[in-house]
């Protein structure tokens, strides 16, 4: 308790103690069925009326702070003058309220300390030894203190009288002192333990509301209580909306996961947000005790790791394709030669007359196959070895819509509407031909995923920079998105290897090549396929 909260309370006590006193002396004064009492001297009153105004002035004074010492000494400075007069009001020496010079002592240690409370002991021991002494020779007779009945006690009995007051005053002061300093320190001890807790939980709660992963805490039997703003971000749902939810209700692939456990566990899984879009959350997930040493529950922390899984995928890929690439490069260089020769040689020898008709159309059928091997390895040349881009800044929109105008003759888009939602402004850095053979790859794609008549949807968005982990700096993406049966997760993971293709006459090449150009412009290319069908390629490339 403060010095002013002790100050207010001794203050308060005593204006009750003054209005019950003044309340039950006039009842007693006017009330009083039997005469032959003797009735309290009107001075008695008086002063116990005043001593209430003084408390109610001093109440008030004490809203300004700047008083609260200066009202703390005055108290007790009223104290003694009031104990003072009320034992010259009654009678003196033959007084019953001596004693309250103890409770002056008292209140002196509580609200001021030691130090004034020996000070208050010798005052009083002053202020009571003067009053008996100057009874005892006769100076106070003019207010109706009798010298007689200070005599009648005798010299030596006044003596002792005076003596051990004065004991019991100076060790009632001491008393009070040690036991008020101890108080005192006990209490500036709890009161900084106070305000370390408090800023400690002041600072927990910051971090758990600022921390860039999800915190939350459950009861030992599954039931959430903690759910930070990111976690409350990823779910869709808020802090009262899961309160006392069990755990497997918001996060259904954690089910069974709180079972008793004697360390932490970090794990990942699957998750689709409330906007049915598939994120990879990792957590870590470990029990916790309270006060007690009593387990109380589980804490888990997980975050968003769907870009960094899909970079070290990306990163994976591209470390296998460019030692695929490699020796496959020199590989095709190898064949190439050869099959240049052997295709010359069976050109010169069509030339010739005496070749009959049926061999002919063997030669002719090498020739075709030599052309169509060439072209393969032209291909895989290109993706091996892709050239290295001309940047420029390209008008996104406008680039979309030249591939598609020029898409508009192939037989393949006759019943494939192509809606360019790329807004005007949208614009990256790149090379143009390699840019437009990339989309001219994804169309003819998304047209051979259609059966019969779809739609294939480009649009756009800009990503500033640190919109993801890996953003160093503003992106655009580029999204595809088509009407067609979509494909299955074995196809999506193997979707940008060279030579693997799902298509009867493919060579597998057109997607990975695609991959390397888009690698190549420091951008990232990603295809997902949802639920509800349909396919959806999302490149990233650097604004422009």
């Amino acid at each position: 308790m403060g010095a002013e909260r002790r100050l207010r309370l001794f203050i308060n006590a005593r204006i009750i103690v003054s209005f019950l006193f003044l309340a039950s002396t006039l009842l007693f004064e006017y009330k009083n069925p039997y005469p032959e009492f003797e009735h309290f001297q009107p001075e008695v009153i008086r002063l116990m009326a005043t001593s209430f105004l003084f408390s109610i002035a001093s109440l008030f004074f004490l809203k300004f702070r700047s008083y609260t010492q200066f009202i703390a000494y005055l108290q007790i400075i009223w104290d003694l003058l009031f104990v003072t007069v009320l034992i010259l009001f009654t009678e003196g020496i033959q007084s019953p309220y001596s004693f309250l010079y103890l409770v002056s002592i008292l209140v002196a240690g509580m609200l001021l300390g030691r130090r004034e409370a020996l000070y208050t002991a010798a005052l009083c021991g002053i202020l009571y030894g003067s009053l008996l002494d100057l009874q005892y020779f006769g100076y106070l007779e003019f207010i109706g203190l009798s010298q007689y009945e200070a005599q009648l006690v005798g010299a030596s009995r006044l003596f002792y009288n005076i003596f051990f007051t004065l004991i019991g005053f100076g060790l009632t002061a001491f008393v009070t002192g040690l036991l008020t300093e101890r108080a005192r320190r006990s209490e500036e001890a709890l009161q900084q333990t106070s305000i370390d807790y408090d800023e400690l939980a002041q600072l927990n709660s910051t971090i758990v509301a600022h921390s860039q992963t999800g915190l939350l805490t459950t009861t030992v039997t599954g039931r959430i209580r903690v759910f930070n703003p990111y976690a409350e971000e990823i779910a869709g749902l808020s802090q009262s909306e899961v309160y006392d939810r069990p755990l497997a209700s918001v996060f259904p692939q954690l089910e069974g996961l709180l079972t008793p456990m004697a360390d932490s566990v970090s794990r990942e899984f699957e998750y689709q947000t409330p906007d049915d879009s598939r994120m990879i959350l990792g957590y870590r997930a470990a029990p916790f005790n309270n006060s007690k040493g009593e387990h109380a529950g589980y804490i888990i922390n997980f975050r968003d790791i769907t870009a960094m899984r899909r970079m070290e995928t990306a990163l994976k890929r591209a470390d296998r394709l460019a030692a695929v690439g490699e020796l496959s490069a020199r590989m095709a260089h190898e064949i190439r030669n050869p099959l240049a020769a052997l295709c010359g040689s069976v050109q010169l020898l069509a030339t010739h007359g005496t070749i009959a008709d049926a061999d002919q159309r063997l030669l002719a059928i090498v020739t075709r196959e030599a052309d169509r091997l060439n072209t393969l390895i032209t291909d895989f040349l290109a993706y091996a070895r892709p050239g290295q881009p001309q940047r420029e800044k390209i008008g996104l929109r406008a680039l979309i819509e030249d591939t598609t105008v020029f898409l508009a003759v192939d037989p393949r888009f006759e019943s494939i509407k192509i809606s360019n939602q790329v807004p005007v402004h949208a614009g990256v850095m790149g090379d143009a031909n390699q840019l437009r053979q990339v989309i001219i790859n994804l169309l003819y794609n998304a047209a051979d995923a259609i059966t019969g008549a779809g739609q294939i949807i480009i649009e756009s968005r800009l990503l500033l920079k640190g919109a993801e982990a890996y953003l160093k700096s503003p992106a655009v993406q580029i999204i595809i998105t088509d009407s067609g049966s979509g494909m299955p997760e074995e196809t999506v993971r193997h979707l940008f290897e060279p030579f693997w293709t799902t298509k009867p006459n493919g060579t597998g090449l057109g997607l990975a090549i695609s991959y390397r150009v888009i690698e190549g412009h420091g951008g990232t290319i990603s295809v997902e396929s949802p639920e509800e069908g349909g396919c959806r390629f999302v490149i990233t490339l650097p604004a422009g």
